[in-house]
């Protein structure tokens, strides 16, 4: 296995170095150490974590990459943020992380050392640290050296180079989290024959982080906490929004402002439609104006430094009221919602709040006339036409991923039960598209979602996202609030 190597990138920067200039900026640099205390945030949470999965794999190497950057254009970066895998496992979140891989080395029958392969710091005895423009220190920032990151995490360190000499030669078994850094991928054979050991890591990974501690659900309601002031912060740039021809850019960008200023960013790319662009699900090109007579549906979240993630959903009224035929729209929404927030509880089916709210979205239909078929007929396994106004699931599990413990198992997951700190969201949704001829006129480009985020508690359900209203007669005076 050959790693990557820092060397002298070239660039529209670039400009040649002279020997005296590379000599002068080898010399007189004082030293820069991190604070001998700093500790990951949740420190002591990480080695029960890594013990746990080591307990599912004995006698195995196991191999978590962080990933690799990815180029957006020409000699520039996407943001880099690390596999939630690898968070989870060493609380490392920071776009320094890029290329690191976290292994656990089998010590016997039983038992890991876990063993983080980093690139340390840049030296300032060569031209990578200002020249190097994906990992000098003076393009990027600085990284912790090896016993900086060591004391960070708890974790043994050795340099990233170090990796491909372990990959050498004969192997333990060894399970890696595959398709996240290509060239563990390739040192190590993968997928080929490995595909299936390598999925029951994925799995294990995901469930094993299904029921959330409650650090992590604290760092949930944080980012909760922001995404409910960055609703606020839309609402009161509406007047703003309202007048530029691409108003929904302007909500988009007045979010991620405070999604930024109050964590890493946003959980995933904002969700700004309005009017019939509501009734694409997911609707990210954000490009349209905004009508005052028409719904604002706005799905946005903030994440944490810490990774973790909020889901909202909101529908309001530009104009601050609903009409009567929104209105009408809506509470069929918030009615389903509300029968499925009732069906969380420990011990239920996680299927059981989507068939909840399912039920009444299909009971509405039916009593508009749109659905022509009684709603029992259509909520029927071989049936399901009721699917045509709302199509996708009413909710996912919450956490490090905004959908979170994807690659979980069935029998765990979609078709498992509820457990006592599992975080989810609620969020049905009618999308009457605009050019559905089984509708209405009156009914056409009408777009509503309602999603709000949800730890399962001893007797049911905590609404951890309670600060943003969700009736009516609420979301109208609000709004009316925050707009004075």
């Amino acid at each position: 296995m050959t790693l990557p190597q820092p060397g002298l990138a070239t660039g529209s920067h670039d400009l040649p170095v002279t020997p005296a200039l590379a000599a002068f900026m080898g010399t007189r640099w004082a030293a820069t150490p991190l604070p001998a205390d700093r500790r990951v945030p949740g420190h002591d949470r990480f080695p029960g974590r890594r013990a746990r999965l080591s307990a599912a794999f004995p006698g195995e190497r196991l191999i978590v990459p962080a990933g690799r950057l990815k180029v957006r254009c020409n000699d520039l970066d996407h943001r880099f943020r690390p596999h939630s895998a690898y968070v989870w496992l060493t609380g490392l979140t920071g776009e320094d992380q890029a290329d690191h891989v976290l292994v656990l080395e089998p010590t016997g029958p039983e038992g890991h050392e876990p063993v983080l392969h980093l690139r340390p710091r840049s030296p300032r005895d060569g031209g990578e640290f200002y020249r190097d423009r994906r990992y000098g220190e003076f393009w990027v920032g600085p990284r912790p050296d090896l016993a900086e990151a060591a004391r960070l995490t708890g974790v043994r360190t050795a340099h990233l180079d170090d990796l491909g000499r372990l990959l050498t030669g004969p192997q333990p078994p060894t399970r890696v989290l595959a398709s996240t850094d290509p060239l563990v991928d390739e040192a190590t054979g993968r997928p080929g024959p490995f595909a299936q050991q390598d999925g029951e890591l994925a799995a294990v990974l995901s469930e094993l982080r299904l029921v959330k501690d409650a650090w992590e659900v604290d760092q949930l309601q944080l980012a909760v906490d922001h995404t409910v002031t960055g609703f606020e912060d839309v609402v009161r740039a509406l007047p703003t929004a309202l007048r530029h021809h691409r108003g929904e850019r302007w909500i988009e960008g007045v979010f991620d402002l405070r999604a930024r200023a109050e964590g890493n960013g946003t959980a995933y790319t904002t969700i700004a439609a309005s009017g019939a662009h509501a009734c694409v699900l997911h609707w990210i090109r954000n490009d349209g104006a905004l009508d005052p007579n028409s719904l604002l549906l706005l799905d946005a979240g903030v994440e944490t430094d810490t990774l973790y993630a909020a889901d909202i959903t909101r529908t309001l009224p530009l104009s601050g009221t609903f009409d009567p035929v929104q209105r009408q729209a809506y509470e069929l929404v918030l009615a389903a919602q509300s029968a499925g927030i009732a069906a969380l509880r420990p011990g239920a089916r996680f299927r059981d709040f989507h068939r909840a709210a399912m039920r009444v979205i299909a009971e509405g239909l039916a009593d508009w006339g749109v659905l022509r078929i009684p709603a029992d007929q259509a909520l029927a396994e071989d049936n399901g036409l009721y699917r045509r106004y709302t199509l996708c699931g009413s909710g996912h599990m919450l956490g490090l991923d905004y959908h979170d413990c994807a690659k979980s198992r069935a029998d765990r997951y979609l078709d498992g039960v509820l457990e006592e700190g599992m975080v989810l969201t609620v969020e049905p949704g009618l999308y009457l598209q605009p050019d559905d001829e089984t509708l209405p006129v009156e009914l056409r480009g009408l777009g509503i979602r309602i999603e709000d985020d949800l730890v399962i508690t001893a007797d049911g359900a905590h609404l951890m996202s309670a600060a943003l209203p969700r009736t009516v007669k609420d979301i109208e005076s609000w709004m009316a609030t925050l707009l004075t």
